[in-house]
Formats: structure tokens, sequence, C-alpha cells
């Protein structure tokens, strides 16, 4: 994760946020036009997360049931006035993106596909999202109706040749997706956290909750092809999953949805 040393946090913080600010190096750790992201250098470290209003309420939601069953950072503030703030702690480790683990492509992939495959084999039942599924199906048809088809992550768009295309497909298998496991949401590498190879936990949680694990399985295979550069780790993502719960079609609809931001 990149950190780049700045003067200053660029916004004003509640006072009960100055305990872990005053006093300590500030790093902007942004990766995302969407929201801010701020490493601040103190004690263990810190987190702090500035979005839209609003906008991080979920994710807060989402993180804080993680960090419950052990797979989450601790959440040391949350508010939301004039912008969202969401203070956390570091997590141990670093995430996928770090060198050492690109470095190993074969035991990354095979990392990240076990534990995802664990992840889905968690109870659910106390999760705060119990319908992910539906926000998504929501989603998907809104940023259709208002053009959002977004190819700039997938350049051969998957095979579809229009947005018309896409949403055909989407629109006839949408029905077929399930609310059965819990979902991170966006299972990208930087999302991923390790600790010398052994999972510390999940970060960016704002799209998890319960919904098909194809969704999860999609972002998998296309991180490995996107950070590793190569699309060699496909078939061996899938296999160390387990070819059992994967269904190749599902894949080919989730992708219709994802080319719709």
């Amino acid at each position: 994760m990149k950190r780049t040393l700045i003067d200053s946090l660029p916004l004003a913080l509640p006072h009960e946020f100055d305990k872990f600010i005053v006093g300590a190096k500030i790093f902007d750790s942004s990766c995302s036009p969407e929201a801010r992201v701020y490493y601040i250098e103190s004690d263990g470290g810190y987190y702090l997360k500035t979005a839209p209003k609003g906008t991080l309420l979920r994710e807060a939601q989402m993180t804080e049931y993680f960090h419950s069953i052990g797979l989450g950072a601790e959440i040391l503030g949350y508010c939301s006035g004039d912008v969202d703030l969401l203070l956390t702690s570091r997590m141990r480790g670093e995430d996928c993106t770090h060198a050492d683990y690109l470095a190993d492509g074969k035991r990354l992939c095979d990392t990240i596909a076990t534990e995802l495959r664990r992840l889905h084999e968690l109870d659910f039942s106390d999760c705060p999202v119990q319908d992910r599924i539906s926000e998504y199906i929501t989603t998907v048809e809104a940023n259709y109706r208002t053009g959002n088809y977004d190819t700039s992550h997938f350049p051969d768009s998957f095979g579809y040749t229009s947005a018309e295309d896409a949403m055909l497909v989407f629109k006839d298998g949408s029905s077929r997706l399930r609310r059965d496991v819990l979902l991170h949401g966006d299972y990208c590498l930087p999302n991923i956290m390790l600790d010398n190879w052994r999972l510390s936990g999940f970060i960016d949680l704002g799209n998890g909750g319960v919904g098909d694990r194809h969704i999860d399985i999609f972002w998998g295979v296309w991180t490995l092809g996107f950070n590793l550069r190569t699309d060699a780790y496909r078939d061996r993502f899938l296999d160390a999953y387990g070819r059992d719960k994967v269904d190749e079609e599902m894949l080919r609809i989730v992708a219709a949805a994802e080319v719709f931001g």
C-alpha cells in the first residue's frame, strides 16, 4: 500500500480523534478517486478514510462485523457530518500487492483462493446485511439507465459488444444470483491483508454482505490477472477455491453486471 508523507490532514476532525492524530506523521495512502485514505503513524498505526456524506455507513457496519469474527480492523471512530470519517486500527502485515507476495504468483493465487473458500464457509446468520443481491441488481439497473458502461478495467468487456448485450445477459441470469455466503464484495489483492502469508483479515468492506459467491470469485480471478498482468492463474484459482462450487455461467452473468460499475 503506497504512502506519501504530507504536512497535515486537509480537513477538520472531531475532537475525539485528536488522541490518535496529534503529533503523528500523516501519509496519504489513497488509491481511489471516490475516497481518501490517510495512514496515521502512531502506536500501532491507524487508517482514516474520508468520503462523501453517508457513503461509509455500510463499510463501518461491515468492518465492525468482520472485526467481531476476527477478520476485520477495529473501528475507533465513525461520524457523518459534511463528510463521512472512518478511523480504524492498522491490521497486521501488508496487503497482497506487496512485492513479497506478488513475487510468488502461484502461492498468492492458492492463498487467496483457499482463504476465500474459508470465508464462504462461515456462518452468516448474524451479518447486518442479509440481502446484498437486491442492492446489487438495483445498482446494475440504475447504472445501465444512466449510461454507466465502464470498460476501463475490462478492455475486452468479456466479449460483450455493447451495454445492451451485457444487460440482456444480466437480466436473463440475475434471478439465479443466490444469497448463500458471506461476501467480501470487492475481493481484490489490495483488500486482503496477510502477515507472512497468514491471513490477518480484510479491508474495504463497503460492498460486503450476504450474497452470491460468484461475485467474490469473479473479483478473485480478475485481481490476479490485473495485478500479476497475466491470465495464467485463472484455472489455478478456480481449482484451489474448489470447482465443486463454481458455475462458469454464473461468472459470465456477474461479468455482465460488473461492466456497469
